[in-house]
């Protein structure tokens, strides 16, 4: 994790007690049709947060745009690269103009934004995830508003989040925020693509996301971003796991921020928080750690994790596939191919498979008899 500040005074409003909003704003929403960053759009945002701040709400900023804006600065008008190296390089000349940005447009309101750039790892070990939590806690408490983005220029590829839906929802649940607002292109989830149905009707509440609503959200929408109205319905997933109210709304509207906060009716699509929240360890396993193979149960073994609680042990076991070792998280599936669990394996791929459908005092006195204990098992189904 890395910080940085700029522009504003810090003896600007205090970050008090109140509410907390972690606000994500996507790359569509931040840049131009010519790939710069949009200072206006950004302004208008800035506005807006300032007038939570001065409602005594403190308020997290989750920005995209650095590779977009970064390329433009370097290549305007050519294809976007898909290397590594390339993008890496782009993100850190894009990440400080959209900064800048930001910076100047908080400023003018006698707020400072403080830049965090986060890793996946931050939320995975525990040490930097108190370490992450602390720095922004502070940061709140000195009156700055937060700018947080992923750390893209310094990203491994294979250890990364991806898109900021999935990381704002991330720092809602870090900051133990109230409320995630996802503020995007279109004015929330509807029941069918508002671009090519006519009849398609805005969703204003959300009680349960099921398989039916994650179908109904499709794949990405932007040619310039990497999530669409699918990885914001993952985060408001995780968001509503943390104990997290999230809104998906149009960045555009005037006085979203406001309306959002307010929970004025007919504003985006808000998901209600889960009864139960989902502990901290608990919620890097489901979300914040990607998968390295699958495990497949019967049926006897669904009914033990789900509705008992318990661990799952070689007796439960179907088949393997993946390539993981002791440590690694795993997805747990159902004879049907439907994932209904997520865990960390406690033995390798191929000592799993070796032993699938064993009883327990078939087992090597010193072996572990569990495949995945209970403690490091999530039910995300």
């Amino acid at each position: 994790m890395s910080t940085a500040g700029g522009g504003g005074d810090p003896g600007g409003a205090a970050a008090g007690g109140g509410h907390t909003v972690v606000v994500k704003i996507g790359t569509s929403s931040v840049t131009t049709a010519t790939g710069g960053v949009d200072a206006e759009a950004i302004a208008k945002l800035a506005d807006e947060v300032a007038g939570l701040r001065s409602a005594g709400t403190r308020v997290v900023v989750v920005t995209s745009g650095a590779i977009t804006a970064g390329w433009a600065g370097l290549a305007p008008g050519r294809p976007r690269p898909s290397d590594l190296a390339t993008l890496q390089a782009v993100a850190a000349v894009g990440q400080h103009g959209l900064m800048r940005v930001w910076s100047d447009a908080l400023a003018r309101h006698d707020l400072l934004a403080g830049q965090v750039l986060l890793a996946p790892l931050d939320f995975v070990h525990r040490s930097q995830y108190l370490h992450a939590r602390q720095t922004l806690a502070r940061l709140l408490e000195l009156g700055v508003v937060p700018v947080v983005n992923e750390n893209d220029a310094l990203a491994d590829e294979e250890i990364r989040f991806g898109d900021n839906d999935r990381l704002a929802a991330l720092v809602a649940h870090l900051v133990r925020a109230d409320l995630l607002v996802l503020l995007t292109d279109t004015a929330g989830l509807f029941t069918e693509d508002p671009r090519g149905a006519t009849g398609a009707s805005l969703i204003e509440e959300v009680v349960e996301i099921d398989h039916e609503l994650e179908r109904m959200a499709g794949g990405p929408g932007s040619a310039v971003g990497s999530g669409g109205m699918a990885s914001k319905l993952a985060a408001a997933k995780i968001a509503v796991w943390s104990g997290v109210e999230a809104v998906i709304a149009d960045a555009a509207r005037p006085g979203v921020l406001a309306e959002v906060s307010a929970s004025a009716p007919g504003v985006g699509t808000r998901f209600r928080p889960r009864e139960r929240r989902l502990a901290a360890r608990k919620l890097w396993i489901a979300f914040a750690i990607g998968a390295s193979g699958t495990i497949v149960v019967d049926d006897g073994a669904r009914r033990a994790l789900t509705e008992r609680g318990r661990s799952l042990l070689p007796a439960g076991v179907v088949s393997v596939s993946g390539a993981f070792d002791p440590d690694d998280a795993v997805e747990i599936a159902d004879r049907g191919g439907s994932v209904f669990a997520k865990g960390l394996v406690r033995q390798s791929a191929a000592v799993v498979a070796s032993r699938a459908g064993q009883r327990s005092d078939q087992l090597p006195d010193d072996e572990s008899p569990e495949v995945v204990h209970r403690d490091d098992l999530v039910v995300i189904d």
